[in-house]
């Protein structure tokens, strides 16, 4: 698939808008024989990271590893069982988002599979306008006006305002959800898989328009993706998650070209030949 945005570039920041320290989630056991307890699983174990604003971090590792676990906790989803969270320099582990409409403005996150993400009953005016209802964001003819703008933003047709979720195609989902996401003005995504779900032909429009977005409104992202080779193009700096741990972080280059755990040596070997030796982030290498 072709990608025709130029490779990201890197944005440093002295103080991260995101800071996740030691963060862990453990899931007890099944009550065994007497009632005695499983063991338990930890799905994440001591995650620390930072992501600077305007900044994409690129997280990758297969299915299973802790991935979308730790995405739900930065979304106040799911509670950590151990370490910290800190957004713009607030420590927001405990806080319930509902609770925090500033918070939930800011942060925001973008699923894998649009059809399970978006109210099936719902049109794409109604998916798109509640969170500006529920944060009383704009009314009347305003919210039509701003949904009507974020539709065109995603690129998609206005005229398709009306129509329902089953009536629209993956990549037009997709971008329903991207809008949702957006309504708010949020600084930071969390893009959990967000072309996974998708025909490969689609997969490089999606990236075009994440890529877009950034440069013409300064989001960070957290992008979540099993693909080493969209990873690659999406993410300036790239941590390697295996069993719920963050095994490996480093430039792009760094992991495409010295990598230094053996997990990742074992994802980059796994690539097309064509994909594994080339340096990341030539404009020429593109997710296929």
């Amino acid at each position: 698939m072709t990608v025709n945005a130029e490779p990201a570039k890197e944005i440093s920041a002295s103080t991260p808008l995101l800071r996740v320290e030691g963060v862990g989630k453990r899931y007890p056991g099944a009550a065994g024989w007497l009632g005695r307890s499983g063991g338990g699983v930890n799905a994440v174990d001591g995650v620390s990271f930072t992501l600077g604003a305007g900044e994409t971090l690129g997280l990758v590792g297969e299915s299973g590893c802790g991935k979308s676990t730790l995405s739900l906790m930065l979304m106040g989803l799911a509670s950590p069982s151990a370490g910290r969270i800190w957004f713009d320099g607030e420590d927001i582990t405990a806080l319930k988002r509902r609770r925090h409409p500033r918070l939930c403005r800011d942060l925001q996150i973008v699923f894998q599979n649009p059809m399970a993400s978006l109210n099936r009953r719902m049109t794409v005016f109604e998916i798109i306008a509640e969170p500006l209802i529920v944060h009383r964001v704009h009314n009347g003819a305003g919210r039509q006006e701003r949904i009507h703008e974020l539709m065109s933003l995603v690129g998609l047709n206005p005229g398709l305002a009306h129509r329902y979720p089953s009536e629209l195609s993956g990549g037009q989902r997709q971008r329903v959800g991207i809008a949702r996401a957006l309504a708010l003005s949020p600084r930071l995504l969390i893009l959990d898989e967000p072309v996974s779900a998708l025909d490969v032909s689609i997969q490089a429009q999606i990236l075009n328009l994440l890529r877009r977005l950034q440069r013409e409104y300064g989001l960070a992202y957290l992008f979540i993706s099993h693909d080493l080779r969209v990873v690659r193009y999406m993410a300036p700096r790239i941590a390697v998650m295996y069993r719920g741990r963050l095994v490996e972080t480093g430039s792009r280059e760094q992991i495409f070209t010295a990598p230094a755990h053996p997990y990742t040596q074992t994802l980059l070997a796994a690539l097309p030949e064509r994909d594994s030796g080339v340096a990341a982030g030539e404009a020429s290498q593109t997710p296929r």
